[in-house]
This record gives structure tokens, C-alpha cells and sequence, in this order.
């Protein structure tokens, strides 16, 4: 059974028919007979937004999708984060040098642990001490990220165009795309962006975005902010999400 990241719910105004039956009695026979009319009527119904948990081989995709984007930005010669804290480090500018500074070795620390983590990863069978090392690693690799993003908000238009950042929204996407399903009043659970492979679901969200889709236009705002919280904070919990939610109900977010 697949685990859920967080699920929400979206109501959507459905023409449906109603039939209702009344007893009248009858000129000719004097008997009472039933008569049943039906009409259409809209009535809200619910359907539920769900987000997955991603499976280790999505993940290593996913990973590989980052890469491929990476690698796309730094050929056509768009700067990365590292190397434009280091610029800044080196001669100066929008960041403070403390800033700056700090950046450079984050950067060089969740390299440093990315790719520790991706060796024990990596190993067919684990030790106990092994699993103890990859939640410790998890657990200090989130907290360097957090350490990350909390500086690079402050300097948002500064890392905005970098090739990390744009390989970091591929890479939101490329999880949203494939994590999010919906569940209707028939209890089915259904993919929110249909295709065989990834391009196809691709060429379908950017179908339900242009074209409009009404499930999906109730629900991209926050598929979007729960997709990215997620990404960005990886040890969130059900209640992070609920207090997101309520935030982004009262138009606090």
C-alpha cells in the first residue's frame, strides 16, 4: 500500500439526475398509480487530492531529472548557486560576505553529504549501521537544505535564474506530476495527469493549465505549495501540512 504525503479535498458543481416518485390518482380507474419524474440538478461533489510518497526508483528518476536540467543550464552558460555565492564571496555585491561565505559551505556541506548518502544508498544490503548513518545523514542533509533556503529567500532575485533554481522547479514539477491522483465519490483513485510516460503526462498538465480543467484549477495552488513544502523540508509532518492548509484558507500564505 503506497503512502501518502498529505490529501485534500475540492468540491466541483456536477449536473446530475434526480429522480423523484409521487402518487397520483388515476381520472379513468380511480386507482393510485406512481409517477416518476427525473431532472437535472447540480449538486456539489466531492473529490479528494491525493499526494504519494514518492518510490525509491521515482526518486533516483526524479534525481536524474534534476541532473539532466543541471547539466542543460550550465551548458548554455547560466551560473550556479555555488558559483554565484562565490562570486559574490569573492568580489563583492548584492550579498554580505558573511552571507556569502555561509553559502559557499552549505553548498560544499550538502555535496559532502548527498554524496555519502547516495553510497549507502547505493548498497544492496545494509547493516544496522548503515540505516543508522542514512537517517543521520537524511536528518543533517534537511537541516543543511533548510539552512540554504532560509538565506536564499532573503536574496530571492538574486538565485532566481540560477540553474540549480530552474532545475529545482523542474524537478517539483517532474514529483507533482507523478505523485498527485484524485479520488472521486466512486472511491477509485486516479492519476490527476494522464499518459503512459512522463512526456505524456507532461503534454496533460500543461493541457488542464492552459485548457482548464476544474479539478485541477481547484486544486494546483496548493498541489503546488504542498509539492514544493515537501521537497524543500522532506521531515514535514501531517500537521505542518494542515497548518499550511488552514494558512492558505485564510489567505495567510
Amino acid at each position: 500500500m503506497k503512502k501518502t504525503i498529505y490529501s485534500f479535498k475540492v468540491t466541483v458543481q456536477r449536473e446530475v439526475e434526480e429522480s423523484s416518485t409521487s402518487k397520483v390518482k388515476n381520472k379513468k380507474t380511480g386507482e393510485m398509480e406512481e409517477i416518476t419524474k427525473t431532472k437535472k440538478v447540480k449538486k456539489p461533489i466531492s473529490n479528494e487530492i491525493i499526494i504519494f510518497q514518492p518510490s525509491r526508483r521515482q526518486v533516483e528518476e526524479a534525481d536524474m531529472e534534476f541532473s539532466i536540467e543541471m547539466s542543460k543550464c550550465i551548458k548554455k552558460g547560466i551560473l550556479t548557486k555555488a558559483m554565484l555565492a562565490k562570486k559574490y564571496s569573492d568580489s563583492g555585491g548584492l550579498l554580505s560576505e558573511e552571507d556569502s561565505q555561509r553559502l559557499v559551505r552549505s553548498y560544499s556541506q550538502l555535496q559532502e553529504v548527498q554524496t555519502n548518502l547516495a553510497k549507502l544508498m547505493s548498497k544492496k544490503e545494509k547493516t544496522s549501521e548503515d540505516e543508522e548513518s542514512i537517517a543521520s545523514l537524511t536528518e543533517e542533509f534537511a537541516g543543511v537544505r533548510r539552512e540554504i533556503v532560509d538565506l536564499e529567500t532573503t536574496y530571492q532575485a538574486v538565485f532566481n535564474h540560477t540553474a540549480d533554481t530552474k532545475a529545482q522547479n523542474k524537478t517539483i514539477l517532474w514529483y507533482l506530476i507523478n505523485l498527485a491522483f484524485y479520488k472521486g465519490p466512486d472511491g477509485v483513485e486516479r492519476p490527476l495527469f494522464l499518459g503512459d510516460d512522463y512526456d505524456t503526462k507532461l503534454d496533460n498538465y500543461y493541457e488542464k493549465d492552459e485548457g482548464g480543467d476544474e479539478i485541477y484549477d481547484l486544486a494546483k495552488e496548493k498541489l503546488m505549495a504542498f509539492v514544493s513544502f515537501w521537497y524543500f523540508s522532506q521531515n514535514t509532518t501531517e500537521e505542518d501540512f494542515r497548518k499550511l492548509e488552514q494558512d492558505m484558507d485564510n489567505g495567510e500564505v
